[in-house]
């Protein structure tokens, strides 16, 4: 039996420290903060640092930094995911027990001759039956019955995982905790209720859910915004180049923030003290303008 959600309303803002935040980091930080102030919910900070080799020396240290710049508040302290290892590797264990996982030897050689699909590589279920070797991933059984739910701005979506993208990996092959186990456990560790970030994490959020059925979690509700594009048509990010926030000039690119998320803020708030920016968002702060866009078309 599914556990109920706790009371009240939840977020977070969970960035990986692959490089400092740049102004698509900026856009989802924003929206989730601004939708749990609207709900007179908490809003968490957390690192998501479980993969070292992608890692950016002092990351972490300069997100925060830059949040504090903005006027970002969250409720308690940071929380560090490579701090709750030995919970992550507690779940992989217990799944393993169950039979609900199972070791996999597959190398990267061996999966680049399978099929492929919209979300990538469709494992073909080679080690469901067992398997040799020493160095070994964990996958997560799967099956066809459809995993559906409804995102409060992109609507009703579902995927069969099965067929869609086969069984996926809950710990990597070098011993480190695979990303959707990470983030499920530590959303339900953390009582999160409300989940609102890109919408490139949209197809992800299946393989999440499935895994809080088969833990018995709570699903939060999610909404995943349009991402920030570059004149080209890529998505913002560390690998297309995008820039680092300015620390110096956070009122007009906060203000930014908050015209390419549709808000229509008067071009003199700029201008303003950042509280009375902030104030001004949260008086008129509107995700459901979001609703149906992939992509957000960006002020400069």
């Amino acid at each position: 039996m599914a556990k109920k959600k706790p009371a009240g309303y939840i977020g977070r803002f969970a960035p990986s420290p692959t490089g400092p935040l740049h102004f698509g980091s900026l856009l989802a930080a924003t929206a989730s903060y601004l939708e749990a102030n609207a709900n007179s919910g908490r809003w968490l900070l957390r690192i998501e640092d479980i993969d070292p080799p992608r890692a950016s020396p002092h990351a972490e240290k300069y997100i925060v930094q830059a949040l504090e710049s903005y006027g970002f508040e969250w409720h308690g302290g940071v929380q560090f995911q490579s701090r709750e290892i030995a919970r992550h590797l507690a779940l992989v264990e217990k799944l393993l027990a169950e039979g609900v996982a199972y070791p996999c030897s597959c190398s990267r050689q061996d999966l680049a001759i399978v099929p492929r699909g919209p979300l990538g590589s469709i494992y073909p279920g080679t080690c469901r039956r067992g398997c040799t070797g020493v160095d070994v991933a964990v996958r997560i059984r799967t099956n066809s019955v459809p995993v559906a739910f409804h995102d409060a701005l992109q609507g009703r979506q579902e995927q069969r995982l099965e067929s869609d993208s086969g069984d996926f990996v809950i710990r990597r092959r070098d011993g480190l905790i695979a990303y959707h186990l990470a983030v499920v456990a530590d959303d339900f560790a953390q009582g999160v209720t409300h989940v609102v970030r890109g919408i490139d994490l949209l197809d992800s959020t299946p393989r999440q859910i499935y895994l809080q059925q088969v833990l018995g979690y709570a699903t939060p509700d999610y909404a995943h915004i349009p991402i920030g594009t570059n004149p080209s048509g890529e998505k913002l990010g560390k690998s297309t180049g995008a820039a680092a926030i300015p620390t110096d000039e956070v009122r007009p690119t906060l203000v930014e923030a908050l015209t390419a998320l549709g808000q229509n803020p008067p071009a003199e708030l700029a201008e303003c003290h950042l509280d009375a920016i902030w104030s001004w968002a949260r008086e008129n702060w509107n995700m459901s303008v979001l609703a149906g866009q992939t992509r957000l078309p960006m002020p400069r």
